[in-house]
């Protein structure tokens, strides 16, 4: 936000300035909360696709331990709490056992430690390969992060293992071109997403992972050229990825009027169901190789993958039980995706905001006519006597606290004098 300094050195800033910040900042604790209000404990919810998670540190400093947006704010206000951004598959620990004798004051009969839970060094305020905090107290300017879809843990660009920052998908502002970001650790457990065509993996320009439906159409973009039928090197996929994608697309199982579209999932199928994607009815694997055997490159790299890249992915019954035996079946999920959690956020916002400005338009509606009628020459005299103040200041001069003060010491006099 930009501001001006006053002849007394104080920063300045337009009322316009003033709301668009506060407007920011609004939307971005939506996206970061999700739309929660932070009402009620989600722990009656189970284990949440994905939520805002905090960690308390003067209750558990061990690092152990997640709560959620309502017990952050009503059991633990005054503590010393990190905010973690988002979790996926948590439930909240507050007033659990490792809260030893303190209670959740909105959830208190839980379960004495939540199984599935999964924490790592971010509960202790610690990030990225070099362990360190964030904001880390020894930088005078804070760098930027990377968060990990995977692991979900956060990582400095110049610790994610890349020659250099520069090699990380932006465009000419800066702006991401990726949709989401595989550590090199993480990368190790996925390495069978080498074997799908470069598309799915954002360089530069960004790309998208589209499937074509049409027959004579190919299926994936960026295919690279032939080179030995069968042979897959340097991470990418040979002919037959592309033939039996092809194939897979075009099965008689996908009616005409049904056919799945990458980019359009979110519109026309439920994206939440597995068995609603691109998955092949005949179990046949679209990458058409044995990836547990296939020559895959052994050096882990972190990947930055490109749009819809998990549209791409293949659901037959082999791959499903692969994602399973790794505990990854969320790659497989469009909601479990930080861009998903935030469009849905936004929707939540924009209905709040509707609701609110309805609630409103009710309450002056059910007001008698009188009632009416103060509330309409109140907002007229606060307009009388704001443009007074504006004719009589210099426009050249910033406007102070006294100012503002003055204005409704004034209004109030005219009341008292009516």
């Amino acid at each position: 936000m930009a501001a001006d300094l006053d002849d007394d050195g104080e920063q300045t800033v337009s009322i316009n300035e003033y709301l668009e910040s506060i407007e920011e900042e609004e939307l971005e604790a939506d996206l970061v909360l999700g739309g929660d209000e932070g009402d009620e404990c989600t722990y009656s919810k189970g284990y949440m696709k994905r939520q805002a998670i905090f960690s308390c540190l003067t209750c558990t400093p061990e690092g152990n331990a997640g709560i959620c947006t309502a017990c952050c704010l009503s059991c633990h206000d005054g503590h010393e709490v990190l905010e973690l951004w988002t979790k996926r598959n948590f439930r909240c620990d507050c007033g659990n056992s490792k809260f030893r004798e303190f209670s959740c004051k909105l959830s208190p009969n839980k379960d004495v430690e939540n199984v599935e839970n999964s924490y790592n060094h971010n509960f202790k305020g610690l990030y990225c390969t070099c362990n360190r905090p964030y904001p880390d107290p020894d930088l005078q300017e804070q760098e930027e992060m990377i968060q990990c879809c995977m692991c979900e843990d956060w990582f400095h660009e110049e610790h994610i293992s890349l020659g250099s920052p520069n090699e990380i998908p932006r465009d000419d502002e800066g702006e991401p071109l990726y949709e989401d970001f595989i550590c090199k650790a993480c990368s190790a457990v996925c390495s069978f997403l080498t074997l799908y065509p470069k598309t799915i993996r954002a360089t530069g320009k960004q790309p998208v992972a589209s499937v074509a439906t049409g027959k004579d159409k190919s299926v994936l973009e960026d295919i690279p050229p032939k080179d030995e039928p069968g042979k897959l090197d340097n991470n990418v996929c040979s002919d037959t990825v592309q033939n039996n994608l092809a194939a897979d697309m075009n099965h008689d199982s996908i009616s005409d009027d049904k056919k799945f579209v990458v980019g359009e999932s979110s519109q026309n199928n439920d994206s939440s169901s597995l068995s609603q994607s691109i998955a092949n009815s005949n179990g046949t694997c679209i990458l058409g190789v044995d990836w547990m055997a296939a020559s895959i490159d052994s050096e882990s790299r972190p990947l930055f993958l490109s749009k819809n890249w998990r549209d791409v992915l293949c659901r037959c019954n082999k791959c499903l039980d692969m994602y399973k035996q790794k505990h990854i079946s969320y790659l497989l999920d469009k909601e479990d995706s930080i861009a998903e959690y935030e469009k849905n956020a936004k929707q939540k916002r924009e209905e709040k905001l509707q609701k609110r400005e309805g609630a409103e338009l009710n309450f002056f509606n059910n007001l008698g006519h009188i009632e009416k009628m103060e509330i309409l020459n109140g907002i007229a005299d606060f307009k009388d006597e704001f443009r007074s103040f504006l004719g009589s200041v210099d426009p050249s001069k910033a406007i102070t606290a006294a100012d503002v003060n003055q204005i409704f010491e004034n209004l109030k006099n005219k009341r008292r004098r009516v």
